[in-house]
């Protein structure tokens, strides 16, 4: 069941403070899934659900999209933690390693498109990490 706890104000501000601060390679990614460029889905970046924080995720299709650079090396044990929590809310989460995205950038585009079609949609509203 989605816990549908109000999202903590520091989460909030630090999804914002990420999306004016994007990398480069999330700049990449995300210039080629905005505006419903992918199966008419809408991705939000930087999406705040429960005291996390994805990358982007698609809300209709319960898809959260993650890129692990360097740094993901040695914080496994929160990536686990943080997937473990979205997929017992109900997300689906894909990752991508920096280096995926800015050498096969087709490649990541098709496995995500691979994951909205196997997707259910889902009633948008009810799993947008808000309270109710």
């Amino acid at each position: 069941m989605p816990d549908r706890r109000r999202i903590p104000p520091i989460t909030t501000a630090r999804a914002r403070r990420l999306r004016s601060d994007m990398t480069d390679v999330e700049r990449r990614l995300w210039s080629a899934m905005r505006g419903k460029q992918l199966e008419g889905c809408r991705f939000r970046r930087q999406h705040a659900i429960g005291a996390y924080i994805a990358d982007f995720a698609c809300v209709e299709r319960m898809l959260v999209i993650e890129l692990d650079g360097g740094q993901h090396q040695d914080q496994k044990t929160y990536d686990n933690t943080k997937s473990r929590y979205l997929n017992h809310q109900g997300w689906q989460v894909v990752r991508f390693w920096n280096n995926e995205v800015l050498e096969n950038l087709d490649g990541v585009l098709e496995v995500i498109v691979e994951k909205l079609n196997s997707a259910p949609p889902s009633h948008p509203s009810s799993h947008d990490g808000k309270g109710s």
